[in-house]
C-alpha cells in the first residue's frame, strides 16, 4: 500500500501495550521507516532508559524525548513512530503529533495489561518500587491524556497482526477523507 499522504503514524498508549511490535508490523506493511522513540534515545545516548533516569533524572529524559519527537514529527515524513508511555503527556509532544501525524491510541484494559506486568516491570523505571494500586493509578491517569487522538484501537484479545490489519483499515479510511 502506498498511502497518498505524507503524515507520520504515531502510536500512543501505556507502556507494554505493544506499540513497538505493532509499529514494526505497520512500517513493514507500508514500507516506511519505524522509529521507537525510547530505542532511539538509548542509541543516541549510549545508555538504557533506566540508566538515563538514574544518572540524569526524569526531567532530562523528558526534555530529550520531547525534542526528538517534535523534530521527527515536524521534519520527517512517512515514518511510523512508537512513543514511550509518558511522552504524550507533554503538551508540545501532543500538539506536534496531532498536527503532523495520524495518532493511534492502542488501548488495552487494565485487566489484560496487568497480566503483562511481570515481564515488563524490570526495565520500566516508573514502575519500580510501586504497589499494584499505584501502578493502576498511573495507568488511569495516562489513559486520560491518551484521549486526544485520531483513532483508538482496543487491543484486548487481539494478536499484533490483527491489530496491524485494523490499523491499515484506519489508514485507508484516513486517505479516503
Amino acid at each position: 500500500m502506498n498511502p497518498n499522504h505524507d503524515k507520520n503514524i504515531v502510536l500512543i498508549g501505556f507502556m507494554g501495550v505493544g506499540k513497538t511490535t505493532i509499529g514494526q508490523l505497520i512500517a513493514k506493511k507500508l514500507d516506511w521507516e519505524f522509529i521507537d522513540i525510547d530505542q532511539e534515545i538509548e542509541r543516541r545516548h549510549h545508555m538504557s532508559i533506566p540508566a538515563i533516569f538514574e544518572q540524569k533524572g526524569e526531567d532530562y529524559f523528558r526534555k530529550v524525548e520531547r525534542e526528538l519527537i517534535v523534530d521527527v514529527c515536524t521534519k520527517k515524513r512517512q515514518k511510523v513512530l512508537s512513543l514511550g508511555g509518558g511522552a504524550y503527556l507533554q503538551e508540545e509532544v501532543r500538539n506536534a503529533c496531532l498536527s503532523h501525524g495520524i495518532v493511534v491510541f492502542l488501548d488495552l484494559s487494565w485487566e489484560n495489561w496487568k497480566e503483562r506486568l511481570p515481564s515488563i516491570v524490570h526495565d520500566r523505571p516508573l514502575l519500580k518500587n510501586k504497589t499494584l494500586e499505584e501502578i493502576k493509578q498511573l495507568f488511569e491517569q495516562r489513559k486520560q491524556a491518551y484521549s486526544q487522538h485520531h483513532y483508538r484501537v482496543v487491543t484486548d484479545g487481539l494478536d499484533p497482526e490483527t491489530v496491524a490489519i485494523r490499523m491499515m483499515e484506519l489508514i485507508r479510511e484516513w486517505n479516503a477523507k
